[in-house]
């Protein structure tokens, strides 16, 4: 079969260490500069509420468009990086979401701000966080989880930073000079994909590539006209990817998590308001739970690395905590309660974050991570999407913020429920191919027993 030559460059150096390390810096960013910002943009959420007079449902949209985007366009930036290689794609993601950020700025309504924050610096993320990530799970294999957990503390120490800093903002230059600012920061994003270092897929994975077509041969019913095709279209988007019934259990989980991760952190400023907590303090709170997001990360990271316990199971119990978290949030009424809920939310949610890239590694293997990062970002869209909105309705109707963290924290014990059903689909997974070996040495054992008699003979 003849193989296309691919976009990437010469292999790099080995896995787990070297300039992967430059690496695990860049993901660092992206993390912060994208859904470091998006968790950050409660402050903007205040202003932009009291500027425009309107319900929290629609100011919350423009995040939620924002999130969606950045799940919606993950499989464009995974192909779009297969195809014009990675530093490119991530550079021009960079400076679409800075380009977003300064039209927003100029803003006249609620909808210009759908398409510029919303759409236009949505898609940016998108075109950044989907390339660099993958990218990172192809320089790591054994320090993969701590690899993947220290970058994604860049979201916890850029929310710690960004929250207070975007409040002195606003309060020194308004809400349109803070986001004119801010777009001139998603220019770092540039940066970031200027020290993506291209690896060669085909030195690395070249046995499991070489298998993928082989399987997709046999999928096309010797049809010789339909392989080159396939293998050119799976070589960008493996569409095959929907037909892998764990695959898709997770990419569940993922919705439903999406539906309570965005939420709160969107509410928590304006909760605390709400309480009549004063707006530096009410700020600081966001920045309490990136410290904690941060310990979080780096300790579950490092925990997961040990290997103690399988992934999933260790995801499962950080979900099913966040959920009861979130649950508690209302009963915290004063800034002593909200900052203790903050620390506790911060700690668990890092916990949560810090693995759930590495299960899905392992659900579908490194060499698909890219393919699968992206649809599960394009099945988990709907969550994002929904999630501040629908957080939003119940807030409206309740005249309550605390009612959005109970809807969080429902939907992500809900969540766990496919995590559960992964983890018997894994056991039973594990048990057949148990059973395939043991099969296979007692074929092997009989082998030799009748080539001995038979020599004997």
């Amino acid at each position: 079969m003849e193989r296309k030559r691919g976009t990437a460059g010469p292999a790099g150096p080995p896995l787990d260490g070297g300039y992967g390390w430059f690496i695990v810096l860049s993901t660092f960013l992206v993390f912060g500069l994208t859904f470091g910002v998006i968790k950050s943009f409660g402050v903007f959420f205040v202003e932009i509420h009291h500027y425009f007079s309107t319900t929290a449902t629609a100011s919350s949209w423009i995040t939620s468009i924002s999130v969606a985007t950045v799940h919606i366009g993950a499989p464009v930036g995974s192909a779009l990086s297969t195809y014009f290689g990675h530093r490119p794609v991530v550079m021009a993601g960079g400076l679409l979401s800075s380009v977003g950020m300064v039209l927003g700025s100029f803003a006249q309504d609620l909808l210009q701000l759908y398409i510029t924050v919303g759409f236009l610096t949505g898609f940016g993320y998108a075109l950044t966080w989907t390339p660099t990530v993958t990218m990172l799970g192809w320089y790591f294999d054994k320090r993969r989880p701590v690899a993947n957990a220290l970058s994604s503390t860049g979201e916890c120490l850029l929310t710690f930073i960004l929250t207070p800093s975007f409040q002195l903002m606003v309060d020194q230059f308004s809400w349109r000079g803070a986001m004119l600012i801010l777009g001139a920061l998603q220019l770092n994003l540039c940066v970031c994909g200027a020290l993506l270092r291209p690896l060669s897929r085909h030195d690395y994975f070249k046995d499991s590539i070489e298998e993928n077509e082989h399987e997709l041969s046999k999928c096309s019913n010797n049809r010789a006209d339909s392989d080159p095709m396939k293998v050119k279209v799976i070589r960008y988007v493996d569409y095959t990817l929907i037909a892998n019934s764990r695959f898709m259990v997770y990419s569940m989980f993922g919705i439903f998590a999406a539906l309570g991760f965005f939420a709160p952190s969107l509410f928590l400023v304006p909760y605390a308001r709400s309480q009549g907590v004063e707006e530096y303090q009410a700020a600081s709170l966001m920045s309490i739970s990136a410290v904690l997001d941060l310990l979080g990360r780096v300790f579950f990271g490092w925990v997961a690395n040990l290997r103690l316990v399988e992934t999933v199971h260790q995801l499962i119990g950080t979900v099913v905590l966040l959920g009861a978290v979130l649950l508690l949030c209302p009963l915290a009424t004063t800034f002593t309660q909200l900052a203790v809920f903050s620390a506790g939310y911060g700690l668990v949610f890092g916990a949560t974050v810090a693995i759930h890239i590495t299960v899905l590694a392992e659900v579908v293997g490194v060499e698909r991570l890219g393919s699968a990062l992206g649809f599960f970002m394009l099945i988990r869209s709907s969550g994002g999407l929904l999630g501040p909105p629908l957080a939003g309705i119940f807030i409206d109707k309740m005249s309550d913020y605390g009612a959005g963290f109970l809807m969080a924290g429902v939907a992500l014990l809900v969540s766990a429920l496919f995590l559960i059903v992964l983890h018997f689909m894994n056991k039973k997974e594990t048990e057949h191919k148990k059973d395939i070996c043991s099969e296979n040495e007692e074929e092997h054992e009989d082998l030799k027993n009748r080539n001995f008699v038979f020599g004997k003979s």
